[in-house]
């Protein structure tokens, strides 16, 4: 191999100065060169495949229906929303078994580190206020999802408009470590709900 690239490289420094590297993967053209093209010559036309391929789903998320989950939509004609990011927040309720307490204590965290002055000031561009756009995704445990209100996860926004609410299997139910009828308990049972909110126009 080392005595083919030293040929080959000897042959490259002969031919003019405009001389593509292209035409010496062609043997064809020169015969002084073997049979085969010159390794380095295949190395340079298998361009390496990149390592990570992972697609971006939330953009995709939000051009497109989600068909995974529940959606309190129902429907495949929402327009197009152009994310400009996400919050993402975690809700519990470790007395009462309420699974919408937690979802609605998940939102709020999602949105209350934030402040969005771009809509209100014209920040961005023909765009107003009132085209704030929100998606909702909820990550909460299977056996609870039919007690989830949608509609007081939703009063926890004031203002955007929401799109869709979309529930997937997630969250979690774990022990609080004590039982306290006083509070509403009726077991030892934690829910954990998780929120990702996604804001744009």
């Amino acid at each position: 191999m080392c005595r083919e690239m030293s040929s080959c490289a000897c042959f490259v420094s002969q031919l003019p100065f405009f001389s593509s590297i292209e035409s010496l993967c062609h043997p064809k053209t020169y015969l002084s060169l073997s049979s085969n093209p010159p390794l380095f010559c295949s190395i340079i036309h298998s361009a390496p495949r990149p390592r990570f391929q992972r697609p971006i789903r939330a953009t995709a998320a939000m051009e497109t229906d989600q068909s995974v989950g529940t959606s309190t939509t129902g429907s495949t004609s929402n327009p197009p929303m152009k994310l400009l990011f996400v919050e993402m927040g975690v809700g519990y309720d470790q007395h009462g078994q309420n699974i919408t307490s937690a979802a609605m204590r998940a939102c709020r965290d999602a949105i209350s580190s934030n402040s969005i002055p771009a809509f209100r000031r014209g920040s961005i561009p023909g765009v107003t206020f009132d085209q704030m756009k929100l998606l909702i995704k909820l990550g909460v445990p299977h056996s609870l999802q039919q007690s989830l209100d949608i509609e007081r996860v939703k009063s926890v926004f004031p203002y955007g408009k929401i799109l869709d609410v979309e529930v997937v299997d997630g969250g979690l139910i774990c022990s609080s470590g004590v039982h306290v009828e006083e509070m509403g308990d009726k077991n030892d049972d934690c829910y954990i709900v998780n929120a990702a909110v996604y804001v744009g126009y």
